[in-house]
C-alpha cells in the first residue's frame, strides 16, 4: 500500500516544525516531547529517558522478527542564513545535517505501519539524541537500549542532497569513516620578531608540522587505506611583533578501517613528538576519540537493496 499524500504532507509539516525549533545534542527537550506525543497519538507504546532525551516507541503485530528503525534528532551550532518561512528560531542553532527530515520520516513510517499493519513481528522506533560528535547512540546502548528492547537488526538512513531525487545508495561493509579529534600544543620560546634567533618559533614549527601530517595519507599509507587528516584550527600569538611561546592546533582524522585508524593515530603521535624538535619546539597531543567506522552487515544491506530494487527498479 502506497503512503498516502496526506501523510506525506503531514511529514513535511513535522519536518518544518522541527527545522524551526532546532536543539543541540542532549538538549532536545521540545523535539523529544513532540516526537513522543506524536508516537503516542499513533497508538504506539512510548518510552522516554534513555540518554536523557532519547525516545523509543514499540509497535507489535503478532509473532515474527523484531527490528529497530532509527533516526537522530539533534541540530548543529550554525546560524541559519536562509529566509524560508520555517527558518530556525533559535539563534546560532540550525538543522544543517537533515536530522529534522530523519525524524519526520521515521514518524511517518511509524504512522503508516500503525495504520496499515502490513508487517508481522515487532518494530522499535528509536529516536536518538546527540548524534553530532557527542555519542548519543553509545549512551543509549550503555543505558540498556538492547537489553530493554532486544532486536534482530536495526536500520537507519542518512539523507544525501548530492544524490538525484528518488535514488537509494546502499553498500556492504564500511559506509562512513571513523572520527577522532585532537589538540596539539607546540611550546617554544617567545622573543621579538626582529631577533628570532633568541627564541624557538612555534609558528614555523606549526607550519612544518601541518604539512608533514599531510604526508601520512599520501606517503605512509597505501592508496587503498583511505584516510583524511585535517587541521581545522590554529591559535597562537597576540602581538604583531612578538613570536609567541605557544601555538595550538586542532583537527580531526577519519578512516574506513579500524586497524588503519590505530596506525594513523600512532603516526600522528610520532610526528608531533619528532617534527617540532627541528625548531627546538616541544610538541604534545591530547586525543578526543569519536566514532568508529560505520559498517553495514552484508545480510541486512542485501535486504535493503532487494526492497529498494523492488520499489524503485534496479537503476535507482
Amino acid at each position: 500500500m502506497a503512503v498516502s499524500s496526506s501523510l506525506i504532507a503531514e511529514a513535511i509539516r513535522w519536518r518544518r516544525d522541527f527545522h524551526a525549533c532546532p536543539e543541540l545534542g542532549y538538549q532536545e527537550q521540545e523535539t523529544s516531547r513532540r516526537v513522543a506525543e506524536l508516537l503516542a497519538s499513533f497508538g504506539l507504546q512510548v518510552h522516554r529517558g534513555l540518554a536523557g532525551t532519547g525516545v523509543v516507541a514499540t509497535l507489535e503485530n503478532g509473532p515474527g522478527p523484531v527490528i529497530g528503525l532509527r533516526a537522530d534528532m539533534d541540530a548543529l551550532p550554525i546560524a541559519e542564513q536562509s529566509d524560508v518561512g520555517y527558518k530556525s528560531r533559535n539563534p546560532g542553532v540550525m538543522h544543517a545535517c537533515g536530522h529534522d527530515g530523519h525524524s519526520a520520516m521515521l514518524l511517518a513510517t511509524a504512522a503508516h505501519l500503525a495504520q496499515t499493519r502490513r508487517f508481522r513481528g515487532t518494530v522499535h522506533f528509536v529516536f536518538q539524541p546527540a548524534e553530532e560528535n557527542l555519542g548519543g547512540a553509545r549512551k543509549m546502548v550503555e543505558e540498556g537500549l538492547f537489553e530493554r528492547f532486544p532486536m534482530d537488526a536495526i536500520y537507519a538512513l542518512h539523507n544525501w542532497p548530492g544524490m538525484p531525487l528518488g535514488q537509494v545508495a546502499i553498500g556492504s561493509g564500511a559506509m562512513m569513516a571513523s572520527l577522532d579529534a585532537f589538540e596539539i600544543t607546540l611550546t617554544g620560546k617567545s622573543c621579538h620578531a626582529a631577533m628570532p634567533e633568541r627564541g624557538a618559533d612555534p609558528i614555523v614549527a606549526a607550519a612544518q608540522l601541518i604539512m608533514a601530517l599531510q604526508t601520512i595519507p599520501s606517503r605512509r599509507l597505501s592508496p587503498q587505506e583511505s584516510t583524511v587528516v585535517s587541521i581545522t584550527q590554529i591559535a597562537g600569538g597576540e602581538a604583531i611583533n612578538v613570536l609567541p611561546d605557544k601555538v595550538v592546533l586542532r583537527g580531526t582524522f577519519r578512516c574506513l578501517d579500524n586497524q588503519v585508524r590505530a596506525r594513523v593515530r600512532g603516526l600522528i603521535e610520532s610526528y608531533v613528538a619528532a617534527q617540532p624538535q627541528v625548531s627546538e619546539v616541544e610538541g604534545a597531543i591530547a586525543w578526543y576519540p569519536g566514532y568508529p567506522v560505520t559498517t553495514n552487515h552484508p545480510a541486512e544491506a542485501q535486504k535493503v537493496r532487494e526492497v529498494a530494487t523492488a520499489l524503485l527498479g534496479s537503476r535507482r
